[in-house]
Formats: C-alpha cells, structure tokens, sequence
C-alpha cells in the first residue's frame, strides 16, 4: 500500500506499508479522493497546534466500500461492499464527559484522522463502522467535500443563526465559504470579510454573498455599519485562525451578539474586557462537527443548495501532491480546494 507521510514540517514522502486488513468493527475503505484543506497545509509548514510527526496527512476522504465487519451493529445505515461511502474522521472514545453529552467532536480523548492518528493518504484506509457515512447517490467529489463543510455547519448550528440577522463571516477560506453557504442556508444576512480580493469576488459572483468587506480597508467599521443600519452583526465567525482578526473582531459585533471561533491558531485570545462587557457578548467555540451536520450537509448537496463545482479549483493525482502541495500555500496560486484523484 503506498502512503504519503509528513515526517516533518515542508516534508512529504511516499512509502510502502501492508495493506490494512478488516478487523471487527472496522471497515476498509479504498479511498478514491482526498480533499486538500488548511489543517493539511498547516500541518505541512508546521503551524498546526495539535500535531506529531511523523503523520500521514488526509481526512477529507471518499471512496469504496471493500470490507465490512460489524458483529455488534455499531454501524448507522446499511452498507454494501461496493458503496461509495465517506466517514466522520473524529473517533471519539464513547465514555468521557463529552461524549456522554453528546458532543462526541469534543471528546477528552478524541483522535482525529490525519491528525492524531494516521489519514487517509493511502491506497487504503481502516475506519470504525460507526463512522461510515453512505454515499446516498452523491459522487466521489461530492462526498469528499462533506467533511469541510460540515465544519462550517457546525459554526453555524453553534451561532443558532436566525432569519435575516447579519452574519459576519470572517475569511473566505474553504471553511469560511462554507460557513457563508450555511449561514445563507439558516436565513441570515451574511458579510463576507477577507483581504484577499480575489477570494472576496468569488464570494460575489460563485456564492452570490450580497455583501462583501476587505479588512484591509481603512473604512471597514463604516462599512459593516452602514450595511447593517448602525446595528452591527449579531453573529460573527472567525474562520481565518489568525490572531489580530481574531481579536479585532470583537468591535464589530453588535450588542447581545454572539461570536463563534472556527479558526484556530496557537496564541492567547485578548479582549478589551470592557468592550466585551458592554455587548454582554457570548464567545463560543465550535470544533468538528457531529453527525446532525454532516447529515445536513448531504441533504444541501443532494437538494443542489450547495454547488460543489464551485469549490474545487485544483486537481491533482496522488502522485504529484509531493511536488504540488508547497505551491498551494501561496495565495497568489487561487487555491480554494485542491482534490487529489487515486485511480
């Protein structure tokens, strides 16, 4: 089985390992697309918080359904060798006090794939049954595209949007776009704000987002005030995990608003206590995703409310992702979603 490992922050090289083999409890999948997202590149130049090396990178995943062995019917759905399937890349441990509150994508000892434990950039790849998704018509591109934006689902189910509020959406990363999508799906008014100009068009003209802000505007306050009449957003996602938007973002939020934190990075949050105070402000974070979000994520894109086509600016076989993977971390590149093929 050929396998791509990160050894090492700006490494990656390809090795032979056996092929995995079905255990119970576990399914094989033979993966046929790996979605490139921030927590591989991150990963990749060295900046992802919760990482080890060596790692074989990859959760964004889609294949083949070629072993399936489920003797205590853990699985959710009926599954059939063959299936095109996804899965939920966060394996939970079942007993912690998260998961014993239903938040299973906060688990104590929670391993995610290509991130705690080895992903899925593999020939093959040994999942547990329950967290196999069925691919419910949709095709390999489509169901590798569930997990990010179940993310940003996820924000938006945290944020608990509500009709024709204003959203601000804070970087229109592939998480951040995703985010806009549902916040759009959920009835808000969504702002998009990156400063990258060419990111902010594809909000306009590929997302049909009504409004749009460059942070690095010197009017950004008078704009997001005049588009919200002087009330300022009730609901802001930060999906950049850049520390100064992260911080700034707070004076833009309107009074009893809700914030919410997709974006990672490793640094303290520093809030102006009393500007916090004043807006009595909730601050929440929102990691992975459950289950509900990916279910809804597969429900927008069997009912067309989300275009996957719009998404995928780079493809890529397996073979060339070593020589590829730097360029993507340049912005001038326009890379939205890289999709790796393995034929």
């Amino acid at each position: 089985m050929r396998t791509l490992v990160c050894s090492t922050p700006g490494t990656l090289e390809y090795s032979e390992r056996e092929s995995p083999v079905s255990t119970p409890g576990f399914a094989l999948i033979k993966i046929k697309r790996i979605g490139i997202c921030g927590t591989d590149l991150h990963a990749f130049e060295g900046t992802q918080p919760y990482f080890s090396y060596p790692r074989i990178l990859g959760h964004e995943l889609s294949g083949d359904l070629v072993a399936f062995d489920d003797p205590e019917g853990l699985a959710t759905g009926d599954f059939t060798i063959g299936d095109k399937v996804t899965f939920i890349p966060y394996f939970n441990c079942g007993h912690c006090i998260a998961c014993r509150s239903a938040k299973p994508n906060a688990c104590v000892n929670i391993k995610v794939c290509g991130v705690h434990v080895d992903g899925g950039m593999a020939e093959y790849l040994s999942v547990p049954v329950q967290a196999l998704l069925p691919g419910n018509g949709l095709n390999y591109d489509e169901l590798a595209l569930i997990e990010p934006l179940a993310i940003g689902a996820h924000g938006v189910s945290r944020a608990g949007v509500k009709k024709d509020e204003f959203v601000l959406v804070i970087g229109a990363g592939p998480i951040g776009l995703g985010t806009m999508e549902f916040a759009r799906i959920a009835g808000g008014k969504v702002i998009a704000m990156d400063i990258n100009t060419q990111r902010l068009n594809f909000c306009k003209e590929k997302l049909e987002i009504p409004y749009v802000v460059n942070a690095g505007d010197a009017d950004v306050m008078e704009q997001i005030q005049q588009i919200t009449g002087g009330d300022m957003p009730t609901v802001i996602i930060d999906a950049t995990g850049n520390l100064k938007a992260i911080n700034n973002a707070l004076y833009y939020l309107g009074h009893g608003g809700r914030y919410v934190l997709i974006g990672l990075q490793k640094g303290d949050l520093q809030f102006n206590h009393p500007e916090f105070h004043k807006r009595e402000s909730t601050l929440m974070s929102s990691r992975n995703a459950v289950r509900e979000d990916f279910e809804l994520v597969i429900h927008a894109l069997k009912n067309k409310l989300v275009k996957p086509e719009n998404y995928i600016t780079h493809r890529v076989l397996f073979e060339r992702v070593k020589e590829d993977m730097p360029g993507w971390l340049n912005p001038a590149n326009g890379v939205i979603k890289a999709m790796v093929s393995i034929e």
